[in-house]
């Protein structure tokens, strides 16, 4: 089984007449290019990142030029345009963010070490896939105990059967959670981490213990990114269930592992074209949900 995220979304109709849609994104203060920015037409399936030196390009309907364009960036404010204003430009700029993040970080004083979401990587058979447009993929992580923690290391374990390039690049996030909707709110750490697996790897871990990260209370995101860029890009061919003719859709791995648990604290996110979206698939008896392959090491704060 591969989850891909058109699953519960909707279908996407493409039109006959295509434009390429290309151009550049800089930082507003210092003008040098922005890397993997993602690009997502509102309403739409379609969607974009820019590369490692800020340039996107994309083929899209026609139609699409009279859509929104929402722009999304680690460290800068979301930004929605208009497509036939970036279409004429070939370049926009982004304000960086400019919240704190202080509050989160405390000494560097460290006791014993335990993992939240402990996975063998034996036991993975199911992933998840993207394609036509970037998302963010994220798993809450509550707080549980009166002890202060920091978050020392997350890691990712892919879907070995489905790994459709040798090397591919995704980025991990981390957020906090908002107290009304219990959906990620925003960054705790606000430095780009680009992470590399190749098809020898079952999993890549991300060392987060230099940010000294306490536990909110509310819980914690581990967001996993997907990128748009050619780096990752690959065709994947299937057979459609209603045709029963072969569909060539363009992909970009990697293909996350996903694992069905029991525990109902773990609750699974989407974030694309906007917003975030629950994210609600059981097993066939319903007692279990799936979820995507992340195991997180928090270490108890030592008292002083």
């Amino acid at each position: 089984m591969r989850v891909s995220l058109l699953f519960f979304l909707f279908v996407y109709i493409t039109s006959a007449q295509e434009v390429l849609f290309e151009g550049d994104i800089y930082d507003s203060k210092n003008h040098n290019p922005i890397p993997y920015v993602n690009l997502s037409f509102l309403n739409t399936l379609k969607g974009t990142s820019t590369d490692e030196n800020g340039h996107f390009f994309l083929d899209i309907p026609t139609s699409h030029l009279e859509k929104k364009v929402h722009i999304s960036s680690l460290g800068y404010k979301d930004t929605i345009v208009d497509a036939r204003i970036l279409f004429n430009s070939k370049k926009i700029r982004l304000i960086e963010e400019s919240y704190k993040l202080d509050e989160v970080v405390l000494s560097e004083n460290m006791g014993d070490s335990f993992v939240l979401n402990p996975i063998n990587s034996h036991s993975i058979t199911s992933g998840f896939s993207s394609s036509h447009t970037p998302w963010v993929l994220a798993l809450y992580f509550p707080n549980i105990g009166a002890q202060n923690k920091v978050v020392e290391k997350a890691t990712v374990f892919f879907q070995k059967t489905d790994f459709r390039r040798l090397t591919s690049k995704f980025r991990i996030r981390v957020y906090d959670v908002d107290p009304r909707t219990q959906k990620p709110r925003r960054d705790l750490i606000n430095e780009s981490i680009i992470l590399e697996c190749d098809f020898a790897q079952d999993f890549v871990s991300a060392d987060l213990s230099a940010f000294k990260i306490k536990m909110p209370e509310e819980g914690i995101y581990i967001g996993l990114e997907w990128l748009f860029i050619p780096y990752n890009w690959y065709k994947m061919v299937e057979k459609s269930p209603v045709t029963n003719k072969h569909i060539v859709e363009d992909r970009f791995a990697p293909t996350f592992g996903g694992v069905y648990v029991n525990d109902k604290n773990l609750k699974a996110m989407v974030y694309g074209m906007g917003e975030w979206i629950d994210f609600k698939v059981k097993s066939k008896d319903k007692s279990k949900n799936f979820i995507p392959a992340i195991s997180l090491k928090l270490s108890k704060e030592k008292s002083k």
